[in-house]
């Protein structure tokens, strides 16, 4: 038996007005999903444990079948583990956001948390002139995936409380700012860096075609290293990923997933969904579990958008679910899920049970009529049961 898992980052949300109190996963056309949920298993998953935040970094973990509880130090951590950054004792990472900052007369807003969605290339070299203004024995700074990056304080302080930038989109940064032992360093750190990029050559291009400058970073999730026991010695098997954001390949790595890079695939609106799915069809023929991600769910509820998230939704439908059930046979088993609800009108995360279904064509159940939404299923499982469930039931 092979095994795919298919997490539609961010697909759970709230009735909106404007949908005539349905959700986008109610109103999306999706014939793949809602056809598993009527002949599959359906029921919720809480992938957020109490006290958590409802990050990605604690939903996935639990998605793959680790208790946050028992395992989690950090976001950043993980993703500095998916961008093969080697960690000491001592390091903390720090996830680095570039990020648009608004400068207005008495505040300073959070304009937008990626930087007004800077491209890659175009991070790099802001990443790396950063590293080699204010690198040191103290602090080194990486680049990632677009607005995504990574800054590790060696031999720093962990008593710091920080907050995504993406929940606080159009506030006053002020109150938000990091806060406690060490954090005077950080936003020293930070408004340096601030008054750099907004003369950067690069920022400067970016305003005179229109577009917001990445003037700012922002630090947060931060931890040190992280260590997972790996997957094949916890549930037998030998997986793979396919996944855009470090987050994920971070999760990944620790566990011992091979997470080859896949042509197209952003972490954003604009991904390569078919160029996904052809890669987990490759991977699952030398692997025995392949997790597949897409996170352009989360990106559209985060923009506020509901045309965007819906559209989300039906390309995870046509060009992932729909690719994979129409080229692979009846010996492979599915878990569609999603990881957390990002409500649009809260442009945040939110810790709420979120609905999965178990699926093999060969194994048609009493499933869910009205398809797969938020209201499918009612048994309720952490994730690790889910896994259990997903994995060892069908092995009985």
């Amino acid at each position: 038996m092979k095994y795919i898992v298919i997490i539609g980052d961010g697909m759970g949300d709230f009735p909106l007005h404007e949908l005539h109190d349905k959700t986008p996963l109610m109103v999306a056309q999706k014939p793949f999903m809602d056809m598993m949920a009527r002949g599959g298993f359906c029921g919720k998953v809480t992938t957020v444990p109490e006290g958590f935040s409802p990050g990605s970094d604690v939903a996935c973990m639990s998605i793959f079948g680790y208790n946050p509880s028992q395992h989690y130090t950090g976001r950043a951590p993980i993703e500095a583990h998916g961008m093969g950054i080697t960690m000491d004792d001592g390091d903390v990472a720090f996830r680095c956001n570039l990020v648009y900052l608004e400068n207005l007369s008495d505040r300073t807003l959070m304009g937008d948390y990626s930087g007004g969605h800077i491209s890659t290339e175009e991070a790099r070299i802001l990443i790396q002139d950063i590293n080699s203004v204010f690198g040191n024995r103290e602090f080194t700074f990486y680049p990632g995936v677009s607005y995504r990056h990574i800054m590790i304080w060696h031999d720093g302080k962990t008593e710091v409380a920080s907050t995504p930038p993406h929940d606080i989109t159009n506030k006053d940064v002020s109150p938000y700012l990091p806060r406690g032992n060490g954090s005077e360093i950080l936003i020293a750190l930070m408004e340096k860096v601030h008054a750099f990029l907004k003369e950067h050559p690069a920022n400067k291009k970016r305003e005179t075609s229109g577009r917001s400058p990445a003037n700012g970073i922002w630090l947060w999730g931060q931890g040190k290293r992280t260590v997972l026991p790996s997957f094949q010695s916890k549930f037998g098997l030998k997986g793979a990923t396919v996944a855009a954001v470090d987050l994920v390949k971070g999760i990944s790595r620790l566990i011992g997933f091979d997470t080859p890079y896949v042509e197209g695939a952003t972490g954003y609106l604009d991904t390569d969904y078919k160029a996904k799915a052809y890669k987990a069809i490759e991977l699952i023929e030398n692997h025995d579990i392949v997790y597949i991600h897409i996170e352009a769910p989360d990106e559209a509820s985060h923009n506020g958008s509901v045309k965007e998230k819906i559209k989300a939704i039906e390309h995870i439908d046509s060009d992932v679910v729909g690719v994979l059930f129409n080229k692979l046979g009846d010996k492979v088993r599915f878990l569609l899920t999603t990881d957390h609800a990002t409500p649009i009108m809260m442009k945040t995360h939110y810790a709420c049970p979120v609905p999965f279904v178990i699926f093999q064509k060969n194994r048609k159940q009493e499933g869910c009529s009205s398809g797969y939404h938020e209201n499918s299923g009612e048994a309720v499982f952490t994730g690790e049961e889910l896994i259990e469930l997903f994995i060892r039931k069908q092995r009985q």
